[in-house]
This record gives structure tokens, C-alpha cells and sequence, in this order.
């Protein structure tokens, strides 16, 4: 018994100096520009830059020469952090940051309903059946697949029974906008205070049964906007009203017009994210996976 603790150690002495001189021999060393970068990056890993995660990402800029702006949850000072370390001039700004905006008002209480779901807790598992449980097939379920695919926290579900967004969290990802199987979740910037909450394409009678809260095609809207910001775009059968947000002004005299109050102007937020406004803004710069939890 005793030789047979003997021989075990010993060993494992030797196999340890054998891994240790291997490990140093055969290491792989990694840029320090790389780790720098990571750093900077939210770690959220949700792709929306084009690569698996943060880390390819990084790789990507130091080994491949990939655009330092291609993360949608950094700002342009996060872009010149990585120009710094890259020794590269990044110049100008990269835009008003988007945010997600749901295109549906049809919560508890104002779509109807057509069944009651019993299934999965999945808009995708519901979207399988009878292409949902409301009359508007074009509505949100709320089933909550957005929360549960939002890599920063920035959904909620409210009480009507249709997501939340945060939009001094939402880093405009896209992730939910991917995931949505009704697609009625849309990227805009976070300027643009304005929006049609609805996506039924139908008539204007038939949606109207769908949904109190539905466009109705009226063209009301269109009519009065001084900018010609929005329109009722498709044919007779299929149309709905559009914002051009590149016109629109947030003057808000298509909120006041529309007759099924359908249409929203929302209060502006900061064109920041929490990372920016994180009270440890040195800590949230290194790692800050802007999951709102500092706004709690």
C-alpha cells in the first residue's frame, strides 16, 4: 500500500513538470489588444454585430480589420476607445442609437380574443396554432419570447399583456426584433418619439373588429401631416399607415387626429445607455453587460 502511494505521487510529479514545460512550450500567446477591446465590448454576446460574440468580435478587429462600429450597444466614444487601441482615428459620430418600438396596441381588454391558449409559453409554439390565440392576425401574442431573447433585460411584460421596452436600457440589438414570429417589433431611433401602434394589414372594417385600437386606413393621418411624414402604403386589401422617420418631426398632429388613438407619442430619453449613465461609469466602461440592473 505504501509503494503504490509512492508510485502515484511520483507520477503525478512528473506528469505535472511534463504539463508545465508543454503548457509554456506550446502556448499561444494573445494579442493584449484583443483583451482590451473585450473589455470595452458589452459581453452579451447576441450577435447582432455579425459575429458569435463579443470575443469574435474583438478578434475580428485586431486579426481581420473588422469595423470598429459594428456593435449596435456601443456609442461612438466606445468606438474611439477601440480606435485608440487599435492606433486608429475614429472621426464622426455614428448616428442616433436605435431602440426597439412595439408596433401593437391590442393588450388585454382591446384585441379580441379567439381561443385561450393553453400551450408553451412561446409567441413562436402559439404561432402554430390557428396563427395565434386573437382575432388579429396580425397582433402580439404576449407570450413574452421578446423578454426571454432580450440579452440586456430591456423587456418587461405589462400588465395589458404586451411587452415593455426600456428604452434608456434597449441598445437597439435586435434580437427580439429577430425573434418576433409576428414581427411586430421594429428598430428606430431613439429621437423619434412618434409611432403607429399597429400592423393589421386588413381593411379597416375588419381590423376594427380585430382590435378597438386599429389602424382604420382613414388616411386622416396622412392628410394632415405638413411634413408628409406618414402614409397609408399597400392596396385596398392590404395597407397600413407608416411613419417616415426620416421626415417626421415629432410635431404630433397625426397623434391628435387619428380616430382610433392608434397612433403614440412618447416621452424623449436620453440618446445614451446605461453603461453612459451607470453611476460607476469607470466599471461599467469595462464589462457592463447593460442589463439595467443599476437603474433597480
Amino acid at each position: 500500500m505504501f509503494y503504490a502511494v509512492i508510485s502515484l505521487a511520483v507520477m503525478g510529479a512528473v506528469f505535472g513538470v511534463i504539463l508545465a514545460v508543454a503548457g509554456k512550450k506550446f502556448a499561444v500567446e494573445v494579442d493584449p489588444r484583443i483583451e482590451a477591446i473585450q473589455k470595452i465590448l458589452p459581453g452579451a454576446n447576441c450577435g447582432s454585430c455579425g459575429y458569435p460574440g463579443c470575443s469574435n468580435y474583438a478578434e475580428a478587429i485586431v486579426l481581420d480589420g473588422a469595423a470598429m462600429s459594428l456593435c449596435p450597444s456601443c456609442g461612438s466614444d466606445a468606438a474611439k476607445e477601440i480606435g485608440e487601441i487599435m492606433g486608429v482615428a475614429v472621426d464622426g459620430e455614428m448616428g442616433q442609437r436605435k431602440v426597439a418600438q412595439l408596433m401593437c396596441a391590442g393588450g388585454t381588454g382591446k384585441a379580441k380574443p379567439l381561443y385561450k391558449y393553453e400551450g408553451i409559453q412561446d409567441c413562436k409554439a402559439a404561432a402554430l396554432q390557428y396563427k395565434g390565440p386573437k382575432v388579429c392576425n396580425y397582433g402580439c401574442f404576449g407570450l413574452g419570447t421578446c423578454v426571454a431573447s432580450c440579452p440586456f433585460c430591456a423587456i418587461t411584460m405589462g400588465d395589458d399583456g404586451l411587452p415593455v421596452i426600456d428604452r434608456d436600457v434597449c441598445t437597439g440589438c435586435g434580437v427580439c426584433v429577430r425573434e418576433c414570429p409576428q414581427q411586430v417589433l421594429q428598430l428606430a431611433p431613439v429621437g423619434q418619439l412618434v409611432h403607429v401602434r399597429c400592423s393589421n394589414k386588413d381593411k379597416g372594417k375588419d381590423a376594427k373588429a380585430a382590435c378597438e385600437v386599429a389602424c382604420i386606413k382613414c388616411k386622416i393621418c396622412e392628410k394632415n401631416c405638413p411634413e408628409g411624414a406618414i402614409k397609408v402604403v399597400g392596396d385596398l386589401g392590404s395597407s397600413i399607415a407608416v411613419i417616415d422617420y426620416e421626415k417626421c418631426t415629432n410635431c404630433g398632429i397625426c397623434v391628435e387626429k387619428c380616430p382610433t388613438k392608434v397612433i403614440e407619442k412618447q416621452e424623449p430619453v436620453a440618446e445614451i445607455g446605461c453603461r453612459d449613465t451607470n453611476e460607476n461609469a469607470a466599471e461599467a466602461s469595462t464589462g457592463c453587460a447593460l442589463c439595467g440592473a443599476c437603474k433597480e
